[in-house]
């Protein structure tokens, strides 16, 4: 059987969607049309029967053009006033959009120590269990607002990889700003080929990492990859996919060869 057939069978998924994906790289701000698009796929997914996690970075993206900074700051008291502006647009922005399809969201923001603290990890957990039995789609950012060490989770990939096993997810899908893990650099080396299955990361394939994304963001292939071995050790299928067309949740979860698929043990 083809491995991505088992995809079909995801009951609980993770959706994580960088800062690339949400916003227009050129000025940084919203791509209302494309976050509007996701929220109808994932209302969709919630009315099939399936539990699903939106990880959302942008606070600090969106609250740097909301501030007029000319690109994401870089002290720690500016990046954190940035988020807090930030994280409440696109709460704002999201609830609105879910409302149109009769989808009740709640934002969750975590730090390390929710992660880390068991009894904070169990309280995680637990608000988890009870909104996936509401019908209730988590909305999942780190809380920079408060963070002073924001690599902890290093661009909300690891982070989206932890909500994964905070929630025994089967699947988790990051949408990024390019289509899938490569051989080579497809925006400069046009003879790149897609890998579209890695069956174990390698320091093969981790050396296959590019560099870091736009101004407004931080992380790159490389912090995916870090994701991706975090969730083959825990179980988890995760797939690397191009964020431009939402209704590509829709193509991974129907077990089409889109992307790039890091197999979980099972």
């Amino acid at each position: 059987m083809d491995i991505r057939e088992r995809l079909k069978k995801s009951k609980r998924v993770v959706i994580k969607v960088g800062t690339s994906t949400i916003t227009y790289h050129e000025n940084g701000r919203l791509n209302l049309k494309r976050i509007e698009k996701m929220a109808w796929v994932i209302s969709d997914l919630v009315n099939q029967g399936k539990d699903v996690v939106l990880v959302s970075s942008g606070a600090i993206g969106v609250g740097s053009t909301r501030l007029n900074f000319t690109e994401r700051p870089k002290e720690t008291r500016k990046k954190q006033a940035a988020a807090a502006v930030g994280q409440a647009v696109l709460m704002q922005i999201y609830q609105n959009f879910f409302n149109e399809y009769s989808q009740t969201v709640a934002q969750i923001l975590l730090t390390k120590d929710d992660v880390n603290i068991d009894e904070r990890r169990h309280n995680v957990e637990n608000t988890f269990r009870t909104l996936f039995e509401m019908g209730v789609v988590p909305i999942v950012n780190a809380n920079d607002t408060i963070s002073t060490d924001e690599i902890e989770f290093s661009d909300n990939d690891r982070l989206s990889a932890l909500v994964a096993q905070l929630t025994s997810a089967d699947l988790l899908i990051i949408l990024t700003d390019i289509d899938a893990l490569y051989d080579g650099d497809p925006r400069v080396n046009p003879d790149a080929k897609r890998i579209s299955c890695v069956e174990k990361i390698t320091d093969e394939i981790m050396a296959m990492a590019g560099s870091n994304g736009s101004k407004y963001s931080v992380g790159g292939m490389i912090t995916k990859l870090e994701a991706a071995k975090m969730c083959e050790e825990n179980n988890i299928d995760m797939v690397v996919a191009h964020g431009e067309n939402p209704t590509i949740i829709d193509d991974v979860i129907d077990g089409l060869d889109v992307g790039t698929l890091f197999i979980g043990k099972h």
